[in-house]
């Protein structure tokens, strides 16, 4: 995260058009996710919503080359989770274990294993489109 004056980036969109491209983008894609949050967080249960952050997670993570296969790291304790979504860290324990028993994620420490892609986002109802995961950009 960085502070970058008004000035550089008038600047910047001025004089390098594939940058202006890339920063739209980007802009899109974080109010794409921040609506999307906010629709998850207002009608989905708990056990949604983690599916979903853990879908999104993967799918976020993926283009970067942070994923192994089926997994990735995860190194956020069950109280930062249950932060994030509004809910006790006993309940998110619950969550991880029913996602567990149901052979739909695995945990070794902090990696993740996503067993089932298919069923999680499914629970999750999840779609990736509006991360827009691929979108080329041309150079000029």
């Amino acid at each position: 995260m960085a502070q970058v004056p008004h000035s550089d980036l008038k600047e910047i969109t001025k004089n390098y058009p594939y940058l202006t491209r890339v920063l739209w983008l980007s802009t899109l894609v974080d109010g794409a996710v921040h609506r999307a949050w906010l629709t998850t967080l207002g009608h989905m249960e708990a056990r949604e919503r983690l599916a979903h952050f853990l879908c999104e997670l993967r799918d976020r993570l993926q283009p970067a080359g942070l994923m192994n296969e089926d997994s990735y790291e995860l190194p956020i304790t069950q109280e930062e989770l249950g932060d994030a979504f509004g809910t006790s860290t006993v309940h998110i324990n619950r969550v991880l274990q029913d996602l567990r028993a149901d052979g739909l994620i695995t945990s070794r420490g902090k990696t993740l294993i996503i067993n089932d892609l298919k069923r999680l986002q499914e629970q999750a109802q999840y779609s990736p489109g509006y991360l827009h995961i691929g979108q080329k950009l041309e150079r000029d």
